[in-house]
């Protein structure tokens, strides 16, 4: 009888059997995302499960049609769905009432790694860099814009002074939103990008044009703070010390003589009202629409930033016409072409103007700090080639000694690819397309020749009218270049 269990000691051994299969079952279906029985949508498409008995797991989207069906009538004239009926339901085999199969492992979704989150150190009084600190690390990233850098440098230092001080006492600080104005390319949207990372905090980028007046077709200006959201991880109370850049803010300016409903004009300039001024907003989580299965949660603006930028094309014409409102006729007079070919009318820009552009005198009272951006010259051209960190050919440099070639540009190809994006007068995006066209055979040839040690780009090469100077390895310099230009 020694050689027997009791039956103590079987049912120990039972139990433990079932737990272990029980755990090795939970462990692989971690590996798996949740799926709807209905729509056999992952979790990842359908969005939050609905968790039922016998390991059914079912989407808000067929519930809400399940229930649709019910109050229509749909299972044997039923006219509404009396919920107390249901009390039940725990005693019910969902997966036999449905009679469907389990999806294979192989049709499956596997659940994503979660990253680890950094930690991140809060911002402080004593932790903000100062103006000259926030325009110093600009300098780095951005050529040029001198009085922008410094302009938005000391208005992000004062708002986040006003945002992180609670001794105001009676004395209320404002918020400084910004309006900048500058030709395209000059590095609006750059700049923001640059002190949004310098000082970790969310930003949102959102374009003008996609906005419309609620209830047209469209994103509703609540879809601006959906996307700052979004940025902040939906931590609302870091989402309330974020910045928001609106982008081609020109865009909605009121329709000059137009005689249907503007609904994406002096509308959207309204409805941005309450966001710019600081208000609770309810906005949707997750979407850019509000609907009745999309979350709400309450933001209040008071303390984001708001950043609206545009070229404001032809506004020009506009300076130049109240300019000229003081010429005269006689001796020493002001002539009506003196600012024709003045290359800083940008830099005279009002808030008049703006208005007779279309800009509504509401909106423009809620952006107090209006400054302009220069245009790019030759020079600036050159530099931004050269100087940023994140210069565009220190990166093709860098993907080129990948392949331990060695790529090198001279002063002859700095100053053609200058004279090239001056000429195509888009800022500088241009200087990504000219690149790309001129190192295509470059970057096509050099990966199927490993003698290639040294490429040198000349001016010549960017205008089409020679070749680059290749220098293979352990020849010298001298005789290459012979055998280049004899190529050539």
């Amino acid at each position: 009888m020694s050689d027997y269990r009791n039956d103590d000691e079987n049912k120990e051994l039972t139990s433990q059997t079932v737990t272990d299969d029980h755990k090795t079952e939970d462990k692989h279906e971690d590996e798996y995302e949740k799926y709807c029985y209905l729509c056999r949508r992952p979790e990842s498409v359908a969005g939050k499960l609905i968790d039922m008995p016998g390991n059914i797991h079912i989407c808000a989207d067929c519930m809400q049609k399940t229930f649709d069906n019910l109050n229509q009538g749909g299972f044997g004239g039923m006219q509404f769905l009396d919920l107390s009926n249901l009390s039940n339901m725990g005693n019910i085999d969902m997966s036999r009432l449905m009679g469907m199969n389990d999806i294979p492992d192989k049709q499956k979704v596997k659940k994503k790694a979660a990253k680890p989150k950094k930690k991140e150190q809060e911002m402080t009084l004593a932790t903000i860099p100062a103006p000259h600190k926030i325009k110093a690390m600009l300098d780095e990233y951005v050529i040029g814009q001198e009085y922008a850098k410094k302009v938005m440098s000391v208005a992000v230092y004062n708002h986040y002074k006003r945002v992180l001080t609670d001794s105001m006492d009676d004395i209320e600080i404002e918020k400084s939103n910004m309006l900048m104005v500058g030709p395209t390319g000059c590095g609006k949207t750059y700049i923001v990008k640059t002190i949004a990372k310098l000082l970790n905090v969310p930003l949102a980028i959102t374009d003008a044009t996609t906005l419309t007046e609620a209830g047209y077709i469209g994103d509703d200006v609540e879809s601006v703070l959906s996307k700052l959201l979004a940025a902040a991880d939906n931590d609302v109370e870091k989402a309330e010390k974020g910045i928001v850049f609106i982008d081609e803010i020109d865009k909605i300016a009121k329709k000059q003589n137009s005689n249907s409903r503007d609904v994406s004009g002096e509308s959207v300039q309204q409805g941005l009202l309450k966001l710019l001024e600081g208000a609770d907003v309810e906005v949707p989580v997750g979407s850019g629409s509000k609907n009745a299965m999309v979350p709400m949660t309450t933001v209040n603006t008071k303390n984001i930033l708001f950043i609206c930028g545009g070229a404001f094309p032809a506004i020009e014409d506009i300076i130049k016409a109240r300019l000229n409102k003081q010429s005269s006729i006689g001796f020493r007079a002001d002539l009506k072409d003196k600012y024709d070919k003045d290359p800083n009318i940008l830099k005279k820009v009002t808030n008049e103007d703006l208005r007779e552009f279309g800009m509504i005198p509401e909106f423009l009272g809620r952006l107090p700090v209006l400054f302009t951006l220069d245009a790019l010259d030759k020079d600036m051209y050159i530099k931004i080639l050269k100087e940023p960190k994140n210069a565009i050919l220190k990166q093709y440099k860098k993907l080129l000694a990948l392949d331990e070639v060695d790529l090198q540009f001279d002063d002859s190809a700095y100053e053609a690819i200058a004279e090239k994006a001056l000429e195509k007068n888009t800022g500088a995006r241009a200087l990504r397309a000219i690149i790309e066209e001129f190192m295509l055979d470059i970057m096509y040839q050099i990966p199927r020749d490993d003698s290639i040690g040294r490429v040198i780009i000349t001016g010549d090469y960017v205008n089409g009218k020679g070749n680059p100077i290749i220098e293979l390895r352990g020849v010298e310099p001298m005789q290459i270049e012979a055998c280049a230009t004899k190529q050539s």
